[in-house]
């Protein structure tokens, strides 16, 4: 039987590793940054050691990048700091061998509270924190994460061209067919590589479906117990889903809307929580759940709009929301209802839960996880009910519209006393400094489309 000490102790994690990896040339250490991108090192086996001893330093300027890795100075983590050393630490049961790259493996990192000015940024500490806040109420919370993306030909990208990607034999495939099994046919050796891969990398992915559009998949990740390790796992998955596409010739695209005419792609966070002995306080005979979740379901509503500028964090993340594609456009619920921002999906009373579809699959998972279980928290504390639920056609709804403009919704995240409560007016301060100059920059471009409107008709 193993010693409970050593299973929970990193150096004998690494020390496991290396034994029955002896082949392993290079690790990649690796930390989510606040816009959502991977960044870290690549580092030889024998420099491991000193990681899980003491951790492994980065500039605190990583932290206030943008989505195409240029600095933002108003963050405050740059120069006035003299861009210093933080050290991150080792997240418990990521050190795995990556199967899609030769002699390679991976270790996720993050930072403690302790770790100076750059944990203020630190996404994974943000859900952390709310997770704690929780807990402490006796709420404990149980989370799922379902990640859309288009499967699109890399060839053609390279000559400047998106489109969804090839089958094998060359076919292509203009048809929605939701739901088809050709399509999962046509895709099955790269499916049957993901799944290895998956299993390799202990990562609990499950069904997967053809979505509502060419090329556009989903695959399922268990629920689990602890928050944490559910995001930590869709982190590690939506790596893994790029670079076993990359094998097979194609970009795994997890961009909210890649394509002007199909589907967009969301991030869809299933939650429920849990009591001291892992009861599901949302457990009901009734289809629409008890007091409880209709108090945490009108904290989700009530928040949504202080939360879009993480819920949808580019330019082209408001591109997705539109009437009858399967993308929310009001703060709505109801049961069993696709067509709603909140919803309880059908099932047996203890599966009781709420789906939170209004994400896009561009989302930081552990920022929108957190913003969700807050919002979840804030409308338990304050008894916020949610008002009827949506029947029917929830397009439809006159009710106040969700707030898709990005200068606004970076606005209503900056003045919002929830968010301040909840992620600290430090990752405010840098999380809105970062997108507001995203933002700027991005409508600063003039585009193709400018001309096709407007040179000759201006």
């Amino acid at each position: 039987m193993l010693d409970p000490k050593k299973q929970t102790d990193p150096m004998h994690e690494l020390e496991i590793f290396l034994k029955k990896h002896p082949d392993i040339e290079l690790v990649h250490v690796i930390l989510t940054d606040p816009v959502g991108i991977q960044r870290g090192k690549g580092l030889r086996p024998h420099e491991l050691r000193s990681v899980f001893e003491t951790g492994r330093a980065f500039p605190a300027s990583m932290f206030a990048l943008t989505v195409i890795g240029e600095d933002v100075e108003e963050a405050g983590l740059l120069w006035e700091i003299g861009d210093r050393d933080c050290f991150a630490m080792p997240i418990p049961g990521t050190l795995k061998r990556t199967p899609w790259l030769e002699k390679t493996g991976q270790v996720y990192l993050a930072f403690k509270g302790d770790s100076g000015p750059i944990a203020s940024a630190d996404p994974r500490l943000r859900l952390s924190n709310v997770t704690d806040r929780l807990k402490g109420d006796g709420f404990h919370p149980v989370l799922a994460i379902e990640l859309e993306f288009y499967l699109l030909d890399k060839e053609a990208a390279r000559n400047g061209k998106i489109q969804p990607a090839l089958a094998p034999g060359g076919l292509y495939n203009d048809q929605i067919q939701v739901y088809s099994i050709q399509e999962l046919d046509d895709f099955d050796p790269f499916l049957r590589e993901l799944y290895a891969a998956c299993d390799a990398q202990n990562l609990p992915a499950e069904s997967v479906i053809s979505e509502y559009a060419p090329g556009q998949m989903e695959i399922t990740l268990t629920h689990r117990a602890d928050a944490l390790q559910a995001v930590d796992e869709s982190i590690q998955y939506k790596r893994l889903v790029k670079g076993v596409a990359e094998n097979h010739g194609m970009i795994a695209c997890f961009m909210a809307k890649p394509f002007s005419d199909t589907a967009g792609s969301g991030m869809h966070i299933h939650l429920s929580l849990n009591d001291d002995k892992g009861n599901n306080q949302f457990a009901s005979d009734e289809p629409a759940g008890g007091a409880l979740l209709r108090h945490a379901i009108g904290g989700m509503a009530a928040t949504i709009n202080d939360c879009m500028a993480i819920f949808a964090p580019n330019a082209n993340s408001y591109r997705r929301f539109r009437r009858n594609t399967y993308a929310p456009v009001a703060p709505t619920w109801g049961v069993n209802n696709r067509t709603v921002s909140l919803r309880i999906p059908a099932g047996p009373a203890k599966s009781r839960h709420v789906e939170h579809r209004i994400s896009g699959a561009d989302a930081n998972p552990y920022l929108a996880a957190a913003a969700v279980l807050a919002g979840m928290h804030h409308g338990i504390n304050n008894k916020i009910d949610p008002g009827p639920a949506t029947t029917g056609n929830g397009y439809l709804t006159k009710a106040e519209g969700l707030m898709l403009n990005w200068y606004d919704a970076l606005d209503s995240f900056e003045d919002s006393p929830f968010i301040k409560d909840y992620f600290g007016a430090d990752f405010v301060k840098i999380f809105s400094a970062v997108k507001r100059a995203e933002c700027e920059r991005f409508f600063a471009q003039v585009t193709d489309f400018d001309y096709r409107w407007h040179l000759r008709t201006a």
